[in-house]
This record gives C-alpha cells, sequence and structure tokens, in this order.
C-alpha cells in the first residue's frame, strides 16, 4: 500500500482522503485500485459503522483524472484503466454501510462522480463541481449516466456537453448537495451524517439504501461499455493527448 490514499478514524466513522493534495487529489490507477480496496475492507469492519469521503489539503476534493497518466493511456489499454476507475463508483454503491462526500475543495469528473454516488453530500460555499471531460477531447458518458439520476435531462445536456462546472450555490438549488457549512465543518458534518444514518433501524436502512443501489447499477453495465467506446474512439484520435499536451505545457511555464 502507498501514502496515495488516508484513513482516520473518528469514533465509528472511517474518514478516507484521497491523499495527492500537490495534484488536486486527481485519480491515478494506483490511487482507485486503493480506494476500492479500502472501501471493501471498512465495509468488512464491525468498528466501522460510516464512511466518509475527502481530500486532503484544502484545494481539491478530487480533481478526476491524473492526467499525466491519461496522456500515457494507449486505445488497448482504455478498457483496463476505466474499468479501474468505475470500480470506485461501483464499491461505493456497493459498500452497505453510509458513504458521505465531504467535499473540501473542486469536484470534477471522476471526482464529481465519486460525489454523486455517495449517499450525500456535504460542501462549501468554494466548492465547485461539474463534468469538464468533453473540453478535454474525452467523451462524458458515464458522467452523464451518474448525474441522470439526479438531475433532469436538459441541464444535464448543458452541464455534459459544455464541461461548466456548477458553484455551490447552483449545485445545492439543485439538490447536489445535502448541506453547505463552513470550510472547517464539512467533514465533521459529513461524520455526523454518517452516524446519523448508521443509527438507523437496520433492515430499514439495508433495504432502502439497497434499493437505491439496484436503481443505480441497472444502467452501469451499459454507460461502460458506452464509455470505453468513446474514450477509444477518442484516444484514437489523438485529440485528449494533444489537449492534455497544451495543457501541461501551460502549467509548466506558469
Amino acid at each position: 500500500m502507498s501514502d496515495t490514499v488516508l484513513v482516520e478514524k473518528r469514533g465509528t466513522i472511517a474518514v478516507l482522503r484521497f491523499n495527492r493534495p500537490d495534484n488536486l487529489n486527481a485519480l491515478t490507477q494506483q490511487m482507485a485500485r486503493e480506494t476500492a480496496e479500502t472501501l471493501v475492507a471498512l465495509d468488512a469492519d464491525a468498528t466501522v459503522k460510516g464512511i466518509v469521503l475527502s481530500g486532503a489539503g484544502d484545494r481539491a476534493f478530487c480533481a478526476g483524472l491524473d492526467l499525466v497518466e491519461a496522456r500515457a493511456t494507449e486505445v488497448h489499454q482504455v478498457e483496463q484503466t476505466f474499468g479501474t476507475i468505475c470500480n470506485v463508483y461501483k464499491q461505493i454503491l456497493l459498500t452497505e454501510k453510509p458513504v458521505i462526500a465531504a467535499l473540501n475543495g473542486i469536484a470534477t469528473g471522476g471526482g464529481f462522480q465519486i460525489a454523486l454516488v455517495s449517499d450525500l453530500r456535504v460542501a462549501h460555499a468554494g466548492v465547485r463541481v461539474g463534468q469538464p471531460e468533453i473540453n478535454a477531447g474525452i467523451p462524458s458518458v458515464m458522467g452523464s449516466y451518474w448525474i441522470s439520476l439526479h438531475l433532469g435531462w436538459s441541464l444535464n445536456q448543458e452541464l455534459s456537453m459544455t464541461g461548466r462546472l456548477m458553484d455551490a450555490a447552483e449545485a445545492t438549488r439543485y439538490g447536489i448537495f445535502n448541506r453547505v457549512v463552513a470550510p472547517d465543518q464539512v467533514v465533521p458534518t459529513a461524520c455526523e451524517l454518517a452516524e446519523h444514518l448508521a443509527g438507523k433501524y437496520s433492515v430499514a436502512w439495508a433495504r432502502t439504501k439497497k434499493r437505491f443501489r439496484e436503481v443505480a447499477l441497472k444502467g452501469f453495465e451499459e454507460a461502460f461499455r458506452a464509455g470505453v467506446l468513446g474514450q477509444q474512439e477518442a484516444f484514437a484520435t489523438g485529440e485528449p493527448q494533444a489537449f492534455i499536451d497544451t495543457f501541461l505545457a501551460k502549467k509548466t511555464r506558469n
């Protein structure tokens, strides 16, 4: 195990932090694997009653795919690399315990999707979220699927096709954020919500979460296959790679 994922116990609640703050906690393959493995372990741990997901530092929850790693992805690797990331979403849904996303900063792409598949979301007023992949030459397929479980068709189209980000006020207005609190209260509030949900009657909680899981996973495989095809076609054109090269070059100059 590396230290790309950190776990802190707060009583009976486990706080799992994505730990690449210098890279906006962007998801590498290693981080995705470790996140999924940690979720499985925490779900099996009888001393853990709930899980809070957050990011290290104060800039980002998770900024989606790590661009340096994505740049090196070849077409024949897309299904495997995309599958590793998507397994994080699946494991969050499969976790029997409450999973609360504590958004301490920007959450885009895969990071936004992690928040969307969590049971509830806590953020502060400075948080922004969205699906900017299309602006990097990558189809927004899996993201648009998760958004469809929360928002209407027209707004989903706008977010997925323009790649614009929502601020906290807009995300709250549309019901994406369940609580907006001061920055230093994001994780504590998420822990309180996890404890609250963990205290529900066991069968009522389990069956309620199971039903949401069934609905969410019903279209997962179809979205995954479409996402693989879309990314394979995109990377075959070289457009995502060209965007990443330009982006990284600007970042280096700055």
